[in-house]
């Protein structure tokens, strides 16, 4: 196997939305953002307690109206994950969130209004030692801009953007985050590689209003891809038309991809052609549903026939390849024993999650040998 090739990540300042470090060297973190009515308590908390579940580690929260606020603050007391309020324009809503326990602001410093109200935010924020987050987008520049560019490019977002920064330098706070999204794979590109060599706070990643669940992954493992190759990239949201516990998944699964966080099985499957001695779709499929509760990283190859699959096994923790008549499953790299095709399914879930169950064994006697 080729060595890993190390991305050389941009150098960030480091803030913290709760108990998550964002910038500098944290891993790079995944969001996502509830879809319910806010007001509807019980609802948004169901919605926060099952991205908790997948592992988000932020989740925000849209508050458009004082009753919002007012419901953001029973919600806050009920969940343990960070929590990011996203406010437009009325600052009286940024205050009070921020007295109901955010972790995190979103709110265009721009577009509060009078200045006292900007230095009323902003020192709202530094009280409570929450960060705020600039977020520009594509489909809602300023007008002036609008003018000038004639249309949104990825010089408008990043202008757009330093206005907000220059607002929060003018008050020395320096305690944020950035965003400058579109919907267009390019303009993203364009608009983060520009921004990350203007500024130092770290940057949230993400293709706004992406689409579908299938085109949406795709936008955002493309653009999202090509910048975290780069080193530019600090927090991510995949922005897809779908269950929000989906965009946690891509999300994971697209940092994966670039060895950027090790989180769950990682299936390594064939496609499938005449040469497989079993269904590899059916049971890949089934594998992910059921070991989608196992937050460890595990490598698990599942391969057809005797084409690819010895040499994919042999680098997976569990791996198995399609025989006749029976099938042969690896561990560790090393011949395991024959599986029959019926067994196939379960047998591996048993494998994966005795792998599992050693790992965390493993972590204890560690924790407590150091504790001796």
């Amino acid at each position: 196997m080729e060595p890993e090739i190390s991305i050389q990540r941009r150098k960030s300042r480091q803030i913290h939305v709760g108990s998550v470090p964002v910038g500098g060297d944290a891993p790079i973190s995944v969001q996502s953002m509830t879809n319910t009515d806010t007001c509807d308590v019980d609802a948004t908390v169901a919605q926060i307690r099952r991205l908790e579940e997948v592992g988000a580690d932020i989740v925000r929260v849209s508050v458009p109206t004082m009753d919002a606020a007012e419901a953001f603050g029973k919600i806050r007391k009920q969940v343990q994950v960070p929590l990011v309020a996203d406010i437009h324009y009325d600052y009286k809503i940024a205050l009070k969130v921020a007295d109901e326990g955010a972790d995190c602001l979103r709110i265009n410093p721009g577009n509060i209004g009078r200045e006292d109200r900007v230095r009323a935010v902003i020192q709202s924020a530094r009280d409570h030692g929450v960060p705020i987050r600039i977020g520009v987008n594509a489909g809602s520049l300023e007008k002036e801009l609008q003018r000038k560019y004639g249309e949104p490019c990825s010089d408008a977002l990043v202008e757009s953007a330093m206005r907000h920064v220059e607002i929060l330098d003018r008050y020395d706070f320096q305690e944020f985050k950035i965003s400058v999204k579109a919907s267009n794979v390019f303009m993203t590109l364009q608009a983060y590689r520009k921004l990350a060599t203007q500024v130092e706070q770290p940057l949230h990643l993400g293709v706004t209003e992406a689409g579908t669940f299938r085109s949406g992954t795709v936008k955002s493992a493309v653009a999202l891809g090509g910048l975290l190759l780069e080193g530019i990239g600090d927090t991510i949201r995949i922005s897809l038309a779908t269950d929000p516990v989906e965009e946690i998944r891509v999300g994971f699964d697209i940092l994966k991809s670039l060895n950027l966080r090790k989180k769950g099985v990682n299936i390594i499957a064939c496609p499938s052609c005449s040469r497989q001695n079993f269904d590899v779709i059916q049971t890949v499929n089934e594998l992910e549903a059921r070991l989608e509760d196992i937050n460890e990283s595990v490598d698990l190859a599942v391969i057809g026939c005797l084409v690819n699959g010895p040499g994919e096994a042999r680098e997976a923790d569990v791996g198995l390849t399609g025989g006749t008549p029976n099938n042969l499953s690896y561990e560790d790299g090393q011949k395991s024993h024959h599986v029959k095709q019926e067994d196939l399914v379960s047998e591996l879930e048993r494998m994966v999650r005795a792998k599992v169950q050693k790992m965390r064994d493993d972590e204890a006697k560690g924790i407590i040998a150091r504790s001796e």
